[in-house]
C-alpha cells in the first residue's frame, strides 16, 4: 500500500516526467477494519521491521487474512515490461531512470 494507484503513478513518473494526475488518494479505506467487517483477520505492517512477524501471523491464521503492507509512496514495482515492448526490453530497477537496458541487463532476461 503506497497510498497511490501504484502502476498509474509509476507510469506517470517514468513516462510523463512525474506529472501526477488522479493517482494519489488521501481517502483510502482502513483495510484492516474493512477485513474485520467481513469477519476476516486484518494485519497492518508499517515498516520492514514488522514484515517477518506480520507474515508469520498471516500464515498462522486459519482463515482469510488481509495484509495492509505499507511501502514508500515513491516505491516502483520492477521489473516491468513497457507497453508494446518485448520481454527483452524489460525495465529493471537501474533502468527505470532512463528506460533503457544495457547488454548486461539484457543477458539476465
Amino acid at each position: 500500500n503506497n497510498e497511490y494507484m501504484g502502476m498509474v503513478r509509476q507510469w506517470q513518473e517514468l513516462t510523463y516526467e512525474s506529472r501526477y494526475s488522479n493517482s494519489y488518494s488521501d481517502s483510502l479505506p482502513d483495510f484492516v477494519k474493512l477485513a474485520e467487517a467481513y469477519g476476516w483477520k486484518g494485519i497492518r505492517i508499517h515498516d520492514e521491521s514488522e514484515l517477518d512477524e506480520g507474515i508469520a501471523a498471516m500464515l498462522a491464521h486459519d482463515g482469510p487474512v488481509v495484509v495492509d503492507c505499507l511501502v514508500a509512496q515513491d516505491a516502483n514495482c520492477l521489473p516491468m515490461i513497457p507497453s508494446g515492448a518485448a520481454h527483452t526490453e524489460m525495465m529493471l530497477y537501474g533502468d527505470a531512470v532512463d528506460g533503457t537496458m544495457d547488454d548486461e541487463a539484457k543477458a539476465l532476461v
